[in-house]
């Protein structure tokens, strides 16, 4: 039977900032919680430890004051992250689905692992549910991301135990979870990025109900990525047929690239890519597909005027070369 684990994590830092990190474990996990929900959404069984430090043993100021958590609590009651995350992985069982407020647990959850050499046990590409996101789809904008707590007073749930531990945050995204409307939401699944494809073979294309995404393997550079053609071709995400662009792909800031084609059968469709860092510091593309109106195109029109007008003004304020 397919269960939905609804895991939570707290995590330390540096208290010296980020040049005292250390390398590729900016955060160090110290508490995990989950519920496990069955297909009815009901809490079936819960999962909780608190983890001993090994990085960072110090807790810094602000996760002490928000999480009230001691180093000597950790200390006496915390137990070795290897012996915690195996565990948590019996306990997980065989068929589930991960389910988290917010995208950041599973990146730090694997790059815990990592550190700890302990090998990942999680399909690739990792697909979950950002119950964050899905509370946005159905009673926001899709794009907002309210605290936990918000949503937990939006549903007058009994807010007893305290926000910022792992067990009780992971109880109060549960049953968040559980009021949602989720044949509505549920294709709506979110990827983590920690491992990404490594070769064309592994890229991958999401599919939804209003747009697609696809994920591109890693390359040594952003000019890479973007001289490949399958990272900037368009494709219809209805019919899959190979679009013509109408306004070629183009810089719009320094966060992504914008792109406008036209199909045949479905109208306008807008292209946007953005390039992200891989934990090897490489890159890779993360490409979506859009179909809109008019009114939305032409603004993609005139945002390319405006990219071109910010690029002139910007090369006529750089020196010119004298031989």
């Amino acid at each position: 039977m397919k269960t939905f684990i609804v895991m939570d994590l707290e995590w330390n830092q540096s208290s010296a900032g980020k040049e005292a990190a250390v390398e590729h474990l900016p955060f160090e996990i110290f508490e995990i919680g989950a519920v496990k929900l069955n297909e009815k959404m009901e809490k079936v069984s819960e999962f909780h430890r608190l983890i001993r430090p090994c990085v960072y043993r110090r807790i810094h100021y602000i996760i002490s004051e928000v999480t009230h958590v001691t180093a000597a609590e950790l200390a006496r009651n915390g137990r070795p992250f290897a012996e915690v995350i195996r565990e948590f992985i019996d306990w997980c069982g065989d068929d589930y689905t991960f389910c988290t407020w917010g995208g950041m647990d599973l990146t730090e959850l694997q790059r815990n692992m990592a550190y700890h050499g302990i090998k990942s046990p999680f399909p690739q590409p990792l697909l979950f549910y950002d119950v964050q996101k899905l509370y946005s789809l159905l009673y926001s904008d899709g794009k907002t991301r309210e605290s936990l707590d918000h949503a937990v007073g939006f549903f007058s749930l009994r807010s007893d135990a305290p926000f910022h531990r792992a067990l009780e945050d992971a109880d109060y995204t549960g049953k968040i979870l559980a009021r949602l409307d989720f044949e509505r939401i549920a294709d709506y699944v979110s990827v983590d990025y920690y491992r990404t494809p490594r070769t064309r073979a592994e890229e991958f294309t999401l599919e939804f109900p209003s747009y697609s995404k696809f994920v591109s393997r890693a390359f040594a550079s952003r000019d890479e990525a973007l001289s490949d053609r399958r990272v900037t071709e368009m494709i219809c995400y209805k019919c899959h047929r190979t679009l013509r662009k109408k306004i070629r792909w183009f810089s719009y800031g320094q966060r992504y690239h914008l792109c406008l084609a036209n199909c045949p059968e479905h109208g306008p469709v807008k292209g946007k890519i953005r390039i992200k860092k891989t934990e090897r510091g490489e890159v890779f593309a993360v490409r979506t597909e859009k179909l809109i109106g008019n009114e939305e195109a032409e603004q993609i029109s005139g945002k390319k005027d405006e990219a071109k007008r910010r690029n002139a003004e910007r090369n006529k304020k750089q020196p010119r070369r004298t031989e």
